[in-house]
Parts: structure tokens; sequence; C-alpha cells
């Protein structure tokens, strides 16, 4: 997502001038897959509440799937310029659900406590993920939560994974291995155990970069139907991606 050098700077205390590019365009490509959005935003949506901080928010479409009356705010905060002003554009629009659009990282939101803070496809592209995460903690509220969703298993690390500046995936153990004292890692589930499959054969036959329109509608409308299904049967035990939930312990 970030180059090296940029996520280097991210992590600094003192703020340098954003130059900050997104370096893939599945963005928009994945924006079409509604079937997968409404299903992991399902599993998502009883958390969120109060105020809420989305980090690297991309092109802004996540809130639509998420927003519900619990929500008093919504803050997105995108390090893209190109990326941030589409968000902004949405903002300005009529009805639009965001409060807030803010350029930048973590680091540049002003400090105040909010009751939810995500991480929806971004964990994965910050190099020091653990300091990201303890450094979300001052901006809780008492009961707070962090929520992180990111693609699992670093067997299935692949060009894709490269192409777009991923530096890890996630298992169990590296997700538990975020929690804290103060933070603890109250639930964990697997989802798209289908999607799966299709990982396995682009990590080690098809070796793809990137997916192609019709591999993304084929898996959207045929494969995430079923595994609404398998992954119940499977209690939620494997799958494509990770979602964890971590809450700041009173």
């Amino acid at each position: 997502m970030y180059s090296k050098n940029i996520l280097e700077k991210l992590h600094k205390t003192t703020v340098i001038e954003l130059n900050f590019k997104y370096l893939g365009n599945e963005l928009d490509l994945f924006a079409q897959a509604k079937n997968w959005k409404k299903y992991w935003s399902k599993k998502v949506k009883p958390h969120i509440n109060g105020k809420v901080l989305e980090i690297g928010a991309g092109i802004g479409q996540n809130h639509t799937f998420l927003h519900c009356s619990k929500v008093s705010s919504w803050t997105c905060v995108e390090p893209d310029s190109s990326l941030y002003q589409k968000i902004n554009i949405k903002k300005e629009q009529k009805n639009s659900l965001i409060n807030r659009c803010i350029f930048g990282t973590l680091e540049d939101v002003p400090l105040e406590k909010f009751d939810c803070i995500l991480y929806i496809d971004v964990l994965e592209h910050i190099e020091n993920d653990q300091k990201e995460i303890l450094d979300c903690i001052p901006y809780l509220n008492e009961g707070g939560k962090i929520i992180t969703l990111s693609p699992s298993y670093n067997l299935l690390f692949s060009n894709h994974d490269r192409s777009v500046g991923h530096f890890r995936r996630y298992n169990t153990k590296s997700i538990k291995a975020l929690q804290s004292r103060e933070l603890q890692l109250t639930e964990i589930i697997y989802l798209d155990s289908m999607g799966l499959w299709l990982n396995l054969a682009n990590r080690f036959i098809l070796k793809s970069s990137l997916p192609t329109k019709k591999q993304i509608f084929i898996w959207d409308k045929f494969v995430i139907p079923i595994s609404t299904i398998m992954d119940q049967l499977l209690f939620y035990k494997i799958g494509k991606s990770v979602l964890g939930i971590y809450e700041l312990q009173k």
C-alpha cells in the first residue's frame, strides 16, 4: 500500500510534509465487491457506536456499510492526497455520513477520545503494526474498541501482496500478539473460507499480482454466498481474512 520509505516517515514523532502515495489500484476493483463488503460489515457493525475514527479510509466507502443510528460522528483519515480528495468530495455531498476528513495518519489526528477505531485492510500495510495499535490507546474512551480486518496466513503471501505494499498477513497468533495489558482481544474470527482456496490457487498456480474484474465478479457473486454458509459450519476457524476486536479495559 505505502512504500517502505513512506512508512518510516509515518511513525516519526516529527510531522513531515505529507506526500504519501497509495501503491495499489485494487480499491476501485474491490469497490464492486458488494456481497463481500456486506458480509464482513455485518460482523463488524454490532461493535460500531459513538465517535468512529477510520484510519486509511481509502476512497471513503466503508462508512456506507458500517454507519448506523448508534454512530454520533465519523472521521476518515487518509494519507494519500488523491484518495483524500475523493473522500472530501463525498463528505461535501448532500446527506453525507462523513463528519470530518483528515489528511495524514493517526499522528495527525488531534488528541481526542473515540469509541471505535477502524483498520479495514490497512494494518498489513504498516511496518510497525504493534506500535500503531499501542498509539491508538490514548484516543480511546474506556471500553472503546479497535477493529482490524486483514488478509490471513503468511503462507498465502503472494505477488499481489508485494504489489500493494503488504508487510505481512495475519493469523490467530499474530492478532493476539497485538494486545496489551490495557487493550484486550475480545473476538477473533476468520471470514471467507471458500475464498481461501482461491488465494491458495493464486499463490501457488496463477501467481497473479492483481485479480481481474471478472475474477472479482465471480468471487463476489458466487463464492462469497457459499462462504457465508461454510464459515458458520467451520466455526469461523479458517478464511482468507481475519477479523480482530480489541477493547480498552476499564
